[in-house]
This record gives structure tokens, C-alpha cells and sequence, in this order.
């Protein structure tokens, strides 16, 4: 298993041995397969010259600050993202506190944190990056920047995949669509909800079948459907096939967007705290039954479906 970067939280927090450090910076939210490719430059300039593997990240979304009414949603919580740049070679991350003051400083001090608080000596940058005071510095400032204070700038093309460029809006879009699988090829693995467990109505017990009902840590969820799923148990790593509902549970009034999630085979106690879904699978659209009786009925087939799905994927996984 891949070791999580040490993270800093507080730029007071970092001391003089950050330094010396490849550098990449972004909110890197989803770590789809543009991000990835940016922490694997990285980590490439890093190991070549003795550097560290380095990641500025911010939280919140400076867009939350600067333009609430357009920020977006998050895909992925700010401690999964730190976990999941450990499998890209990321050594160590300062999640940067995103206030006022942070969205003030000019391009000049922002660079001026880079080189002598982080120790800088490459940045790989996309190739829109922008930075400082409403985004008044860009890649041209930067190398000029760079040349003053002994940094080097890896300008990186940005990913494409089946030639659509790879985007943290697009993922968006596409899970928003219940286009799960795609999602899944611009981030390089399966879009996921983790959080805690928490109690439901108890209806699933009671009337068609027993769930998990995740509080999701992250914004965006799939659109309103059933899903094949695998499903985590974050405190001791079990695992099960599952299927899951994202919705509004049409069936019993609901008025509220629960993710209920039925596991394939039964757990020994306890039953799980904190768990990771990862949706793997459309399987229809979340609709009204007439009875809890019906809808038994199509969850039985929609288990049917997903096990059929899961042994496939074993197969081609093998």
C-alpha cells in the first residue's frame, strides 16, 4: 500500500525542511488523470535532483472565497486528495488555508512563499495555470519570477483522454449524468463517496433489504439511480461487493437524497464506522414502486444484475 504524503495544514507549520523541493501546485480536486500526470512530473524532477516531491494544495476552494456564487462543488474531500497523491510519488503537501489575505498577495508575494518558505526549485504547472492577486500572474510573470529567485518551470500539456480534454468540471458533468464509467476514465479509477455510517429510517431493514447509509464527506454525487458498487471498510480494511441507491427513496416519500448501500455477502460484527464506495456500474434509474413488496422484488434482480457485474469484472481484472 502506498505510504500518504506527510501534510502540513498550517503554513506557520512548515519548517525549514520542506525545502528542497519539486513543487506542483492546484486544487487537485478529484485527482483525475491530468493531476496525475503533474505529481508524476514531479516526482520525476524530484527523484532526478535529490529534491522532495511537493504539492500546494488550498483549502477551501479559493473560489469560495473569491466567488461563492460560482464555487463549485467538490468531488473528493481535501484529506482524500492528500491520500491519493502518495500513489503518484507526492512526499510531502501544505494544504494552504484559503482566507482574504491568502487572495491578496500579489504574484511577486506569492512566488516570494514558494522560493524561501517551500524551498522551490521546480514548479510543474499546467499550462492555464494562474496565480496571485485575481489571477494577475501567469506562466510568463513566473519564469521571470523563477529566473530571480533560482527556480525552475516544467510547463505540462494538458491529458486528453478519447480526445476530450481531462477536467475536474468535466468529471462533474459526467457523474452529475450518472455516466459513471466515464467519470472512471478521466480520473484513472472508480469515482467514490467515503464517510460515516449513519442510522437510516430503518424502512430497508424492516420492508425489502438492510442497508449502510453513508454521510458522504465530499459534494457531488451521482445522479439519482442504482449502481454496482464496491464498498470499504475504512478502520480494517474488509471489503464486499455491493449495490448501491443514490436518491430520494421515491418508493416511501422520501424527501431528503440518501445513499443507501446493500452489501453482496453478510460481515461479521461490528458493522462498519467509516466507509469508501466506489461506483463501478449504472444500473437504472431510481423510480417509484407501487409497493415495498415490488420494489423487493426489483432490488432482488438489480443484486442479480450486480453480481453478473462484479464476476465480469473479476474476469477482466484476472
Amino acid at each position: 500500500m502506498t505510504a500518504s504524503p506527510r501534510a502540513w495544514w498550517r503554513l506557520e507549520d512548515v519548517s525549514g525542511g520542506f525545502g528542497p523541493s519539486a513543487l506542483t501546485i492546484g486544487n487537485f480536486d478529484g485527482v483525475h488523470c491530468g493531476h496525475r500526470e503533474l505529481m508524476r512530473r514531479t516526482s520525476v524532477a524530484a527523484r532526478e535532483n535529490g529534491w522532495k516531491a511537493s504539492v500546494l494544495t488550498f483549502n477551501p476552494h479559493p473560489a469560495k472565497v473569491v466567488a461563492p456564487a460560482r464555487a463549485p462543488q467538490m468531488i473528493t474531500a481535501c484529506a482524500r486528495r492528500v491520500e491519493l497523491m502518495g500513489a503518484e510519488g507526492i512526499a510531502q503537501v501544505l494544504v494552504l488555508p484559503f482566507t482574504e489575505d491568502v487572495a491578496r498577495w500579489t504574484p511577486q508575494e506569492f512566488v516570494k512563499v514558494l522560493a524561501e518558505q517551500l524551498g522551490a526549485k521546480c514548479l510543474v504547472i499546467g499550462d492555464d495555470f494562474r496565480f496571485g492577486h485575481r489571477q494577475a500572474g501567469n506562466r510568463e510573470l513566473l519564469e521571470q519570477l523563477g529566473k530571480r529567485c533560482g527556480f525552475e518551470v516544467i510547463a505540462v500539456d494538458p491529458v486528453n483522454v478519447r480526445g476530450e480534454r481531462v477536467s475536474s468540471s468535466l468529471v462533474r458533468e459526467m457523474v452529475g449524468d450518472g455516466r459513471i464509467a466515464r467519470a472512471a476514465r478521466l480520473m484513472g479509477r472508480p469515482f467514490e463517496l467515503e464517510g460515516r455510517v449513519v442510522s437510516g429510517a430503518g424502512i430497508g431493514s424492516k420492508q425489502t433489504v438492510p442497508t449502510l447509509n453513508l454521510e458522504p464527506d465530499s459534494e457531488v454525487l451521482p445522479r439519482d439511480g442504482v449502481y454496482v458498487t464496491r464498498t470499504h471498510d475504512l478502520d480494517n480494511g474488509r471489503s464486499w461487493d455491493s449495490i448501491t441507491n443514490v436518491g430520494m427513496r421515491p418508493t416511501f416519500g422520501g424527501d431528503a437524497v440518501t445513499v443507501e448501500t446493500f452489501l453482496l455477502s453478510p460481515y461479521d460484527a461490528p458493522q462498519p464506522e467509516r466507509i469508501r464506495v466506489q461506483f463501478l456500474w449504472r444500473v437504472r434509474d431510481e423510480r417509484k414502486f407501487p409497493s415495498p413488496e415490488t420494489l423487493k422484488t426489483q432490488i432482488f434482480r438489480d443484486v442479480a444484475r450486480a453480481r453478473r457485474v462484479h464476476e465480469r469484472l473479476r474476469k477482466f481484472c484476472a
